[in-house]
């Protein structure tokens, strides 16, 4: 792997990964904004502007940015976290040149028209009733709004229906040009480039408008801790569904923790597929769910570590009784050699298999420079992955999967004190 990284004077971060071998290029434009840095009264507005800057710039109508890189076989898309907001498309190496320059005219010329406002408005509307719709997508935010309550970190990245229905057009606009701003921005390019061609592309698309005529340094996210003062023990919202869809979660390692290795290991050998504990013991032995999984997630200050099963409402209890035995038998006696090590190999293997797209690769060095301010070395990974041992799983398993667990549960139940009494066991 070739990473090289290049800082502009007004604190723009461009990173790029040499791939000689392949015939494509990925570009992403990472900002550090997301769900997160939202006030209650703009909840959902980073969402929603990912959608208004495809809509059209000062020499872009909405049409020639999507026809520009569909046109030469090309992908180009867009997604928001609750900590960064990233823009990217995939295309030929030779058309690289154009992908740039597309994306960065998002970032520094987009108009976002009172009309376009208005218009985008009804499509997240109907993206949030789809979430809704979904009740296994859905449980995903009960969660997080149980956990962490009314605050930034707890309210889903689309808004609510009240937020976005609220949010004008100055308001939108306005928080584009506050956050949209270089210091703030990381362009991550992987394939078949070179890094100087890459910087000097990059810097000349994002020059429009004197985009670039400041002076700054990169902005990373301070590792602030965040307090679950409002943490509930179960929540619960009634939909009628044939399965009961429960995500059972409790505190996990922040970002800047070096346990996040060992906890991802945890995570793998607890639900990360077919071989792992939980999937044994809830949908191998017992028959009792379809989809069975868990991860860890992390977030700078804050971290959690969930397991999602879904179930018939009449076996949600019975569900939960076994996710509670299992992490309890963990935190109390560790794992088997043979679990970890199969952990340790499917996490170590998942994220090798990852990096065989141009894609892949730019998402991985986008994320890893706009979180941490540095890329860390692929080999590195692999080699903290491999230095988990027994030892720190047992340690990482007795400190967290005793924490006050937190429960959300949608579906079609009514009553939640029978599952506040498990919890409480």
């Amino acid at each position: 792997m070739s990473v090289k990284r290049s800082v502009h004077s007004s604190g723009l971060r461009i990173v790029t990964e040499e791939v000689p071998s392949v015939r494509s290029a990925a570009v992403g434009i990472w900002v550090n904004v997301g769900s997160r840095d939202e006030a209650p009264a703009t909840a959902g507005a980073s969402h929603f502007l990912e959608h208004l800057l495809f809509k059209g710039t000062t020499s872009r109508t909405a049409l020639d940015i999507s026809s520009s890189i569909e046109s030469v076989g090309g992908e180009m898309n867009a997604f928001t976290s609750k900590e960064y907001t990233c823009f990217y498309a995939r295309v030929i190496d030779t058309d690289l040149p154009m992908a740039i320059e597309v994306v960065s005219d998002l970032i520094t010329s987009s108009i976002v028209t009172a009309l376009d406002v208005d218009a985008e408005r009804k499509v997240v509307l109907e993206e949030i009733a789809m979430r809704d719709d979904d009740p296994s997508d859905l449980v995903h935010d009960l969660f997080s709004d149980t956990y962490y309550g009314d605050t930034q970190i707890g309210r889903p990245i689309l808004g609510t229906v009240n937020s976005i229905k609220g949010m004008s057009r100055n308001t939108v606009f306005n928080y584009y040009k506050k956050k949209y701003l270089p210091q703030d921005l990381v362009v991550a390019v992987a394939g078949n480039i070179k890094h100087k061609r890459v910087v000097a592309m990059v810097e000349q698309a994002l020059s429009r408008d004197n985009f670039l005529d400041v002076m700054a340094a990169p902005v990373i996210r301070p590792n602030i801790p965040i307090k679950n003062t409002k943490q509930q023990s179960v929540g619960l919202m009634y939909k009628k569904s044939e399965q009961a869809h429960m995500f059972y979660g409790m505190e996990g390692v922040a970002r800047a923790d070096d346990r996040r290795f060992a906890m991802g290991v945890l995570s793998a050998a607890l639900g990360g597929g077919m071989s792992s504990r939980l999937f044994q013991e809830i949908r191998e032995k017992r028959g009792l769910a379809y989809s069975v999984y868990a991860y860890a997630q992390q977030f700078a200050g804050s971290g959690v570590l969930g397991f999602y099963a879904g179930c018939n409402p009449t076996k949600a209890i019975e569900v939960v009784e076994i996710i509670r035995s299992v992490l309890s038998d963990v935190a109390d006696n560790g794992m088997t050699h043979e679990e970890i090590e199969r952990a340790k190999g499917a996490v170590r293997g998942s994220l090798v298999l990852s990096q065989e797209d141009t894609g892949s690769r730019m998402s991985r060095i986008g994320k890893n420079e706009i979180v941490y301010g540095q890329v860390m070395d692929f080999d590195d990974i692999l080699k903290a992955i491999s230095r988990v041992s027994a030892q720190d799983i047992h340690e990482i398993a007795s400190e967290f999967l005793v924490k006050t667990p937190t429960l959300a549960l949608v579906g079609p139940i009514k009553n939640e004190s029978k599952f506040e009494k498990v919890l409480q066991k």
